[in-house]
């Protein structure tokens, strides 16, 4: 009961419309990269809606049916949303890795970023809204033959705990 609680309180707190949905299924073959919800169609849920938890980021509606509905998840590679680094205001593209940790890519070289900086989406997203929690930098990889930087993002979403999403609306 203790999700559902912290899942209500945090749609009370959320200014969108959402929709609260059940996980009812995984693929084996697809552990980490999706999750099927109980809610589709019928709801109003769209193709490229968001995926949350009070936690932050789960994914984004990949498929949809009358009833039920896929959902990439942000470890998946497939899945990529423009993010921010909140504390030096650094913007870049958190995708999936597969691993339980995400990549972040496109930051500017002499960024001053480091270790345990919060990541959020960004005003630049096409289909999320602006200042939900990602994760947190774990590793900051400064490549000098490249332009950029990039950091890997420990998920604040324990993804094997899930239980109940919100579904936000367009």
């Amino acid at each position: 009961m203790l999700f559902r609680s912290n899942l209500l309180k945090f749609k009370r707190e959320l200014v969108y419309s959402s929709v609260v949905a059940n996980i009812i299924g995984r693929e084996p073959s697809h552990w980490n990269s999706t999750m099927i919800i109980d809610r589709g169609e019928e709801e109003g849920i769209q193709q490229g809606m968001p995926v949350v938890n009070a936690a932050g980021v789960v994914g984004k509606i990949a498929e949809v049916s009358r009833g039920i509905s896929k959902v990439i998840l942000l470890t998946d590679p497939q899945f990529s949303v423009a993010a921010l680094i909140q504390g030096p205001r650094e913007s870049g593209l958190v995708s999936g890795t597969l691993k339980g940790i995400c990549r972040m890519r496109y930051i500017r070289e002499d960024a001053k970023i480091q270790i345990g900086d919060k990541v959020i989406t960004s005003k630049l997203s096409s289909s999320f809204p602006e200042g939900l929690l990602i994760g947190e930098v774990v590793v900051v990889n400064d490549h000098s033959k490249k332009p950029t930087v990039e950091c890997l993002i420990e998920p604040f979403v324990e993804f094997s705990q899930i239980e109940e999403v919100l579904v936000i609306l367009k």
